[in-house]
């Protein structure tokens, strides 16, 4: 079953697809209890956004949930789905955009398409899963360096030189703009000054960046003046624009070259009109409201602000995405988590080996637009009472009863 699923039959609905019901917000019904979430990536509050709800609606009652019928290049175009696309790239400047029907699988599909078994992929260690797997397609090599270790990166582009000078090939790096367990941001503009000295494009996944850093929301690239520099952006709706789907951004030639080779769009159905119709009004606030980008931050720095005045560890993050480290076993984070959900009635995600070392938990908060500083001043209280019963040892006595 894998090191999560082994222990699926204790943790399925309770730490593993748990169900939080109710409208989007930042209290939801979990068990059917109102508990305090920090864990939607709804970023700018868009979800339940009066005028978003509208256009969802006007467009599935214009349209009808089927329409476009068919793939982008046979059939499922349409003039929306164009207009997105052109809206897209002008926000995060680049001269076009294409649109994905999934963040995770256009990932995969961006490299798939990128690349040949010519070619050699330079990557961060800490990249995604969606970028893991990618990689897995590539038939040619693959150098990985240390997370955001610019030395490392170049390295590894002086091995990759090396070897596509006997290939023939190119070379492209792939980081991401916002790491979304640590909220990191990647060394992008160290990483662009690497073009003086190496041949090589960079690809950066942007899923936490877009909408929420930069002076316009346009993205980690815009936060760190590196635009130009880099070749292809790829952005989600999944959090800022609290849809589905995603995009791909970059000049016209690589652009319309996914557009005619990216097999996960050439053989699959376009993205529903309503969806893309509540993307375009998505686009239209996150363009026309820095108010909601505003919130988020306000919210954001207090909590981070809080913790650290608390003694908390949450690592390197210099976003939105607020990590909390604890040392700790996984029975002690099991019991600490249900401690908060059933007697404070905060629900966050929780991180243990594999994904970080062992010895440590992670409680990972993610601010929104829409939280509120009673939501925060209520999280740092219940924080400090559960981090120091952990320090005291209650969790290893008070521990969740496995079957």
């Amino acid at each position: 079953m894998g090191p999560i699923g082994q222990h699926h039959k204790w943790s399925h609905g309770y730490f593993s697809f748990p169900k939080l019901e109710g409208e989007i917000a930042p209290h939801m019904s979990f068990r059917g209890k109102e508990h305090l979430v920090w864990s939607l990536n709804n970023y700018l509050g868009l979800a339940n956004h009066p005028e978003v709800r509208k256009a969802d609606a006007q467009g599935a009652a214009d349209f009808g949930m089927a329409y476009p019928m068919g793939a982008r290049m046979m059939s499922g175009n349409s003039k929306y789905h164009e207009q997105l696309e052109q809206e897209l790239a002008a926000f995060v400047g680049k001269p076009d955009a294409f649109l994905l029907n999934f963040g995770y699988q256009g990932m995969v599909s961006i490299i798939d398409a990128l690349v040949d078994r010519n070619d050699v992929i330079v990557y961060d260690a800490e990249s995604h899963a969606c970028i893991i797997d990618g990689l897995r397609l590539h038939m040619g090599k693959r150098f990985v360096y240390q997370h955001n270790d610019i030395d490392g990166a170049r390295k590894q582009l002086e091995r990759a030189t090396k070897l596509v000078e006997k290939t023939g090939g190119g070379i492209l790096l792939i980081t991401e703009g916002v790491f979304g367990m640590s909220g990191a941001q990647g060394k992008l503009k160290e990483l662009v000054d690497l073009k003086k000295e190496f041949n090589f494009r960079i690809l950066i996944d942007d899923a936490h960046g877009f909408g929420t850093m930069g002076p316009t929301g346009a993205g980690t690239h815009e936060e760190q003046n590196c635009i130009d520099g880099i070749d292809v952006y790829f952005g989600t709706f999944a959090k800022s624009m609290a849809g589905i789907g995603a995009f791909v951004a970059s000049s016209v030639e690589i652009t319309n070259f996914f557009r005619y080779n990216m097999r996960s769009q050439t053989f699959a159905k376009a993205l529903p009109m309503p969806m893309v119709i509540g993307l375009l009004k998505r686009l239209e606030l996150l363009k026309n409201n820095p108010e909601l980008r505003e919130r988020l931050w306000n919210i954001a720095t207090t909590l981070q602000s809080g913790l650290k005045e608390r003694g908390f560890d949450i690592g390197v993050t210099n976003t939105m995405v607020t990590p909390v480290f604890l040392k700790g076993e996984l029975l002690e984070a099991t019991a600490l988590t249900m401690d908060l959900r059933e007697n404070y009635s905060i629900f966050c995600s929780i991180v243990v080996y594999p994904v970080i070392p062992k010895g440590l938990i992670e409680l990972r908060l993610i601010p929104t637009a829409v939280h509120t500083l009673d939501d925060v001043q209520r999280t740092l209280d219940a924080f400090s009472e559960v981090s120091d019963k952990l320090k005291m040892g209650y969790y290893k006595e008070n521990q969740f009863a496995m079957e």
